[in-house]
């Protein structure tokens, strides 16, 4: 790889328990990717959501279905860095991917996710490291004006897709689950 393209690589993070992987997924990597011009895209899969109660399937299960799920997308490597930073902290995941200061990262949320922003570790330190990406999901968008991220980051911090909202998520997909 040349030195000007590794200057200009851009990767997104997607992060989260994928408990279980869905459409949802799916579509706004493939959106991501296109519309950010994105050399590669990570879904990291976490252990555990340090905001959230146990998963329902586990860490192994998670990572295989999500494999499944991308399997024809070759821009998306799934992977799991728990064990290897020790830590599922988003800011922590940023940090040590950042090691590399010739990427430039875009961190993909749902807007529901931006809504409860302000109340993850160092929230404020990662819209510094990284380029906050946040995709529509039905029943959150009114409310992103009044949220707490929103009015400290502004829209210098904050790209806001307009995407079709895929009407799924996992906690809907977990109910007609069978392990």
């Amino acid at each position: 790889m040349s030195a000007n393209k590794s200057k200009n690589r851009r990767l997104g993070l997607l992060g989260g328990t994928f408990d279980p992987p869905h459409k949802g997924h799916v579509e706004i990597s493939k959106y991501a990717i296109k519309k950010l011009n994105l050399s590669s895209l990570i879904w990291a899969i976490t252990k555990k959501n340090p905001m959230k109660k146990n998963p329902f399937l586990t860490l192994k299960k998670r990572i295989l279905l999500s494999k499944n799920k991308v399997n024809k997308i070759k821009k998306v490597k799934v992977k799991s860095f728990d064990k290897t930073i020790r830590s599922s902290k988003t800011i922590d995941l940023i940090k040590y991917i950042n090691k590399n200061k010739k990427l430039q990262i875009f961190f993909l949320m749902g807007s529901d996710n931006l809504i409860s922003f302000h109340k993850w570790h160092e929230w404020k330190k990662i819209s510094e490291l990284v380029k906050i990406v946040v995709f529509p999901r039905r029943g959150f968008i009114k409310r992103l004006p009044r949220c707490k991220a929103f009015k400290v980051l502004g829209k210098e911090k904050i790209l806001f897709m307009k995407s079709k909202k895929v009407d799924i998520s996992s906690s809907k997909l977990r109910k007609n689950y069978v392990k």
